[in-house]
């Protein structure tokens, strides 16, 4: 007799999604989509077109993945800019300049402290054009390596507080994974109030494990106590960048910062104290547009040099054919040339400012070093005449500038009560400091030339005139000087130097 079987009626299986993989590209495309309609909203109209700022570190191949990325997310790119060059369509506007004291024509170090690396430009700007002298990337040091500072400070403080072992940066236990995340989101504040006032800043996080709340706070102090190695390892990276170039930092006149954390007062002040920066150098924190949103608010100021730019790429219409095809890639108009020397001229004689540098006469430099060429350099000033003959002569030097260090031995009155005591154990050991002053020195004489003033008038008893001077420097390197004298009738008279080969 056969048995019966009674059967279970099988549950009928779920159908399994088919796996999707995702290239890199498509991925990148997703998240461009989600910027684009997050911005379409905000504006309330569509996004036709866009720029998009990429590190100066990215390789062709990165940029041509990223452009894939854009045409996957139905993004019409106008250019690729480098972050240096976003930073550069900021810091070139009349918004920018007016009311800061700097020069048109400046070097700019700017400073970008990433969630995952460390940028660093030293630029050249010369009346709104930029050349990059020199640039690097490191990854040895981030703006996460601050956040985890401050993690394993507060964890410090909660196991002191509670008696509980928290172990962050790496986490052990799943636990303190969630708890390294939930303070890596509460430290965000805290570093942002901490860059906007002195005092001390808290950090307050509910149910940070096991159900325990945290609140803790750390001062301004404490915190660059903690930041100090990452500190020498920026300005560490700085002085490197400029032995590259071989620019002297007391010749830098600008130090631009870009991203969150170099919102910090003490990074600012560290970089400025063991770089070597003169103490006239402009800082953010110098300038109060650090925080706050305005122009040059570091966590903005790419964003709105992308923006400057689309808005300058998009206003150019079929007529600007030529000027549009200067940003498409491998254009001959961003790959220029450079001026190796100063170019300026020399009025043999008494300087009139007192500071002639040793040159024999008043300097005016025309034509900066490190200018792109072709550049155009127009120059006007007063000018004095030898008595009898009215007329004057010049001379076009191409000079170096360079530093020269002194070392001054400190007043008494500088030293602080510890000092003092000091000096008085020691007395054979002189306190000195270091002194940097600017230098010029002449490299080689291009040309001259004397001119007879004809609308020159006599000014308590001495004779002078008003002369304009226009430089043209050609892409060889090759100079036209045009001089002429203000006024109607005034004398002119062209010179010609060929660039030597």
């Amino acid at each position: 007799m056969t048995p019966a079987v009674s059967l279970a009626p099988t549950p009928r299986s779920e159908a399994i999604p088919a796996t999707r993989f995702v290239t890199v590209s498509e991925a990148t495309g997703i998240f461009l989509q989600s910027l684009v309609q997050s911005a379409s909203d905000f504006l309330g109209k569509p996004i036709l077109a866009c720029v998009i700022s990429v590190p100066s570190s990215f390789t062709v191949a990165q940029k041509s993945a990223l452009m894939k990325a854009a045409e996957y997310a139905g993004v019409h790119v106008l250019q690729l800019v480098d972050e240096a060059g976003a930073v550069a369509a900021v810091t070139t506007t009349d918004l920018w300049i007016n009311g800061t004291g700097l020069n048109p024509d400046r070097t700019q170090l700017i400073v970008d402290l990433g969630v995952s690396s460390l940028a660093l430009n030293l630029l050249s700007i010369r009346e709104g054009l930029a050349h990059v002298m020199a640039s690097s990337t490191h990854t040895d040091v981030t703006g996460n390596q601050i956040d985890d500072k401050l993690i394993k400070f507060f964890a410090k403080e909660f196991t002191k507080k509670t008696k509980m072992r928290l172990t962050v940066c790496p986490a052990t236990t799943l636990a303190e994974e969630r708890a390294e995340a939930k303070l890596r989101l509460a430290v965000e504040h805290t570093k942002r109030t901490l860059a906007a006032s002195p005092g001390a800043a808290t950090c307050s996080v509910e149910s940070l494990i096991d159900g325990l709340d945290f609140t803790g706070s750390i001062n301004r102090m404490r915190f660059d106590m903690e930041a100090l190695s990452i500190y020498k390892t920026v300005a560490a990276h700085v002085r490197a960048l400029l032995t590259e170039a071989g620019v002297d930092a007391h010749l830098v006149d600008e130090i631009v910062y870009v991203g969150g954390s170099t919102c910090l007062p003490g990074l600012d002040e560290h970089l400025c104290l063991e770089g070597g920066f003169s103490d006239f150098v402009k800082t953010p924190f110098s300038l109060g547009t650090v925080v706050g949103g305005g122009v040059g608010d570091p966590t903005e100021i790419i964003s709105r040099g992308c923006a400057l730019q689309a808005e300058l790429l998009f206003s150019l219409g079929p007529r600007d054919a030529e000027v549009l095809k200067a940003f498409e890639k491998g254009s001959l108009w961003s790959e220029v040339s450079v001026s190796g020397r100063t170019v300026g001229m020399l009025f043999p004689g008494t300087s009139l400012s007192g500071d002639d540098f040793g040159l024999g006469g008043t300097w005016i430099p025309v034509l900066l070093k490190e200018t792109p060429l072709p550049a155009r350099r127009a120059v006007t000033f007063d000018v004095g005449l030898s008595d009898g003959r009215k007329v004057f002569g010049l001379e076009i030097w191409e000079v170096s500038e360079g530093v020269r260090v002194e070392k001054v031995a400190m007043r008494r009155a500088d030293l602080s009560d510890e000092e003092e005591q000091d000096e008085e154990q020691d007395e054979e050991e002189e306190e000195e400091e270091e002194v940097k002053y600017k230098t010029v020195k002449k490299e080689q004489l291009l040309g001259s030339l004397e001119m007879e003033a004809k609308v020159g008038v006599k000014t308590k008893g001495h004779w002078g005139t008003t002369v304009e001077v226009q430089f043209v420097a050609g892409k060889e390197g090759d100079i036209r000087l045009v001089v002429k004298e203000v006024g109607q009738g005034g004398a002119m008279s062209d010179l010609v130097i060929v660039a030597s080969k």
